[in-house]
């Protein structure tokens, strides 16, 4: 007699109801649903919480099956393609100690330790490449297996290696899973793919050194980055990108076009910028200052330093003190001051210079100010990771029914100035409170349901495309990233607004309502460029190192045939100046060729040759950087030309 079956109620992403076998897993509902959909499901959202596929599902629950487009899917992909590298390299080299490896934005790593005397090079490269490519064909099954915290530690005791009993140390028992592939074990907490043959191509990248754990004093291991895809296509795509972003690269253009640099005498992570990027940099700066004039800010110098005090009260000392640059002591005993990791406590204290009533607020302050943080030295990354940047910041004392006015004109604002930078693809991500656990969470629950309603109605009376992600937001209020995605269809976080209840209830912030009565102003962080470092950085691989014309430091290069009419080229520039255009006199005793292919090198747009004919018709003949020549023009035409191309970016 057949046993009456145990049915469970599997809520779909359409609201749809399915019911289900208790213990269903993963792939069974995908092939009960489409056998399509079968095959390119990689990994399966159950209640939140992201698991295989081969997971039996016990209880009522709301699910969410994740393909390889997806972030948990490629999580899933890259996660059992690091195993795999992790597989091959101790198949080819027995007795490699594994530290950590995960799946990361693009791809995966692993930190290994190989046997004493062996190390790892590019010569290395294509033995584990085919060796990976035997693993996945063989399409060996994965399997997870839950064990006690004592057998896991006897496990790699007998395997020697310290780095996993390190982590199984720090590890609760009963919370203890291995993964087993092949003749491979891991410990790991997934998710995986069910088996190997999922990935049909894959690769080593490169290698780097990594210290165990972060920390500079312990071990440098070696870490073997990869990529991989369910497609051999993808992979060849892949490649090609990586080929093109190598020519982009914005520590390689940077000193090529001679924007930065950087010198071990100055300091790592400090950048020197050279006269084409200071140039580069402060029309970024003066445009932006004139668009937040436009729009009532005030724009407030601070100083490099403050008394240790001031980041004690705002709480900045607690969060970046290990990361800061060391207390500065004087003289005076007992006193100290700190290079300043953020801007917000210096502008808190302007604000409380004034008594402000609910009349004057909002209250905007801006200010480009320069922070340091003191990042690890394998953390630093030409203009994207450094240890001192300037910050677009601007601070918003507001009223809690002002919150949402003003995060519309700052979402404004944003998309304003990545239209002009040609940043034309974007999205948003809106960060929430915990719904399940308010306590981690400073600021009174009405305030927060304010702040988080007018976000999320901003963003979508702006019509920005946004993501809702529960408990990502700060402990001092919701927020708002832009993520913009480059040429290459990279994504890079820039800009953000941020709500916050934490300082002015840290500094006692204090403005008198309509009732007559002290209120406590709710204080909006934004910042459009993020840091201007890695904004020009992003920007230089973005456009390739061709800037905006009204952006480019040198917008044209005079380029005299010979040396007799060098005193022509010379009466051209300055009238061009008199029209703001920006340019020089390329007066090389170099053949017009090869003056013409350095500068188009150089990145410059416009190329004005200058001749015997153009001498004589008070003329120029004109090339544009990728359109080739333009032709004859006179000098006011040309002026025209110019000043045409730049209004259009603007309007």
């Amino acid at each position: 007699m057949q046993k009456n079956l145990i049915m469970i109620k599997i809520t779909l992403p359409d609201g749809a109801v399915k019911e289900f076998n208790k213990g269903v897993t993963g792939m069974e509902i995908a092939e009960g649903i489409s056998p399509r959909l079968a095959k390119e499901v990689l990994s399966i959202s159950v209640n939140g919480d992201v698991i295989d596929l081969t997971r039996p599902i016990y209880t009522d629950s709301h699910i969410k099956l994740h393909k390889f487009e997806d972030t948990e899917g490629k999580l899933a992909f890259w996660h059992t393609s690091a195993h795999v590298l992790a597989e091959a390299i101790e198949s080819l080299f027995p007795g490699t100690k594994f530290g950590i490896g995960p799946a990361i934005e693009n791809g995966f790593y692993y930190d290994i330790e190989l046997p004493e005397g062996r190390a790892l090079s590019e010569n290395d490269f294509k033995a584990i490449d085919k060796k990976m490519a035997e693993i996945c064909q063989k399409n060996e099954k994965i399997i997870r297996k839950d064990i006690s915290k004592a057998e896991a530690l006897k496990y790699f005791e007998e395997k020697g290696d310290e780095y996993k009993i390190e982590l199984i140390s720090e590890l609760e028992d009963g919370t203890i899973t291995l993964y087993t592939q092949g003749n491979f074990t891991d410990l790991c907490r997934g998710p995986h793919l069910p088996s190997t043959g999922y990935i049909k191509a894959i690769q080593v990248l490169s290698l780097a050194g990594a210290y165990w754990r972060g920390d500079e004093t312990r071990k440098q291991l070696t870490r073997v980055y990869g990529i991989s895809f369910p497609k051999q296509k993808m992979l060849e795509e892949y490649l090609l990108m990586l080929e093109e972003a190598k020519k982009r690269d914005h520590r390689k253009l940077g000193k090529e076009l001679e924007i930065f640099a950087f010198s071990q005498k100055v300091g790592m992570g400090m950048a020197l910028w050279l006269p084409q990027g200071t140039v580069l940099r402060d029309r970024l700066e003066s445009w932006l200052s004139s668009e937040l004039k436009k729009r009532d800010h005030e724009m407030v110098k601070t100083p490099h330093i403050g008394h240790v005090d001031l980041y004690k009260t705002s709480g900045h000392f607690e969060k970046y003190g290990k990361d800061s640059f060391q207390p500065i002591q004087t003289p005076q005993e007992g006193e100290a001051f700190m290079l300043k990791p953020m801007n917000c406590p210096h502008h808190v204290e302007i604000f409380k210079t004034k008594q402000f009533s609910y009349r004057d607020l909002p209250y905007r302050m801006a200010e480009f100010g320069t922070v340091y943080r003191y990042e690890q030295h394998g953390e630093l990354h030409g203009l994207t990771r450094v240890r001192a940047f300037t910050q677009d910041d601007a601070h918003i004392f507001c009223r809690p029914d002002q919150v949402k006015d003003e995060f519309k004109k700052i979402i404004e604002l944003i998309m304003y100035v990545y239209k002009v930078v040609g940043f034309n693809e974007y999205k948003a991500q809106i960060s929430l409170r915990d719904p399940e656990d308010n306590t981690k969470y400073i600021g009174s629950d009405e305030n927060w349901a304010k702040a988080e309603q007018a976000i999320q109605e901003a963003a979508q009376e702006m019509g920005l495309e946004t993501t809702v992600e529960l408990g990502e937001a700060a402990f001092y209020g919701p927020k708002l990233d832009f993520i913009i995605k480059d040429a290459l269809g990279r994504n890079w976080q820039l800009g953000t607004i941020q709500v916050d209840y934490n300082l002015p209830e840290r500094f006692q912030l204090e403005y008198k309502g309509a009732d007559n009565e002290t209120h406590r102003p709710i204080m909006l962080h934004r910042a459009i460029f993020g840091s201007i470092e890695r904004f020009i950085a992003v920007l230089i691989e973005h456009t390739a190192g061709k800037f905006p014309l009204w952006l480019t430091p040198d917008q044209v290069s005079l380029l005299p045939i010979s040396e007799k009419f060098n005193d022509y080229a010379k009466k051209v520039l300055d009238l061009l100046k008199n029209y703001d255009i920006r340019g020089k006199i390329d007066d090389r005793n170099e053949k017009i060729g090869r003056k013409i292919r350095d500068n188009e090198l150089k990145r410059i747009p416009y190329l004005l040759i200058i001749g015997e004919k153009e001498q004589e018709t008070n003329t120029i003949s004109v090339r544009r950087q990728g359109q080739g020549d333009l032709g004859s023009m006179s000098i006011e035409g040309f002026a025209e030309v110019i000043n045409n191309e730049i209004k259009n970016t603007f309007n």
